[in-house]
């Protein structure tokens, strides 16, 4: 695993193998997230990256908020509730020297918080933990409004107040992306 592009273009991040299925982390494969960020930039978002605060939930390895940071996003917040993941997070985030912060909490239960303008989400596919990590997320403070929310699932996912803008699919992996209220 590396940074795709920005900054830290070709840095290597913490390896965790395929995944570590003891710790249930599916890392965002370098060429999913390289079409992801194409398709911000591409697509018309590239000012969502520009000086912005990234919240990354479920972030695993957090390597989909550090490819923003590198790329200019300000400042990132990782909600990430395993262990061994924020482990490996923390590790990257000291690798790159990277202006982030990590809070090992549920993502459904996540407290209040601050705004932020663009939102990763790549819950464990099929088990509704997104739907319910969005709806905590708004009602607690952590989406700004008209945030841009980028969505990994395996299926469709039930985007609730939140407003379609665009869908990919890349293999098993279902990106969309999608504003806030």
């Amino acid at each position: 695993m590396r940074i795709v592009g920005g900054l830290w273009r070709g840095r290597r991040l913490t390896p965790v193998g395929q995944g570590d299925a003891a710790a249930h982390l599916r890392p965002t494969a370098d060429r999913v997230r390289e079409s992801i960020f194409n398709l911000l930039l591409n697509g018309g978002h590239a000012d969502r990256l520009d000086g912005t605060r990234v919240l990354d939930v479920f972030a695993g390895t957090g390597a989909l908020g550090l490819e923003a940071l590198s790329r200019g996003a300000a400042t990132a917040t990782f909600i990430e509730q395993g262990r061994r993941a924020q482990a490996i997070l923390r590790a990257n985030i000291a690798l790159l020297d990277a202006p982030a912060r990590v809070l090992p909490r549920d993502a459904r239960k996540p407290g209040p918080g601050t705004p932020h303008d663009l939102l990763f989400l790549d819950p464990p596919y099929g088990k509704g933990l997104g739907e319910a990590a969005v709806a905590a997320l708004l009602s607690a403070g952590w989406i700004a409004p008209g945030a841009l929310v980028v969505w990994e699932e395996a299926t469709p996912p039930a985007l609730g107040p939140l407003t379609p803008v665009d869908q990919r699919r890349y293999g098993d992996t279902l990106v969309t992306l999608a504003t806030a209220p």
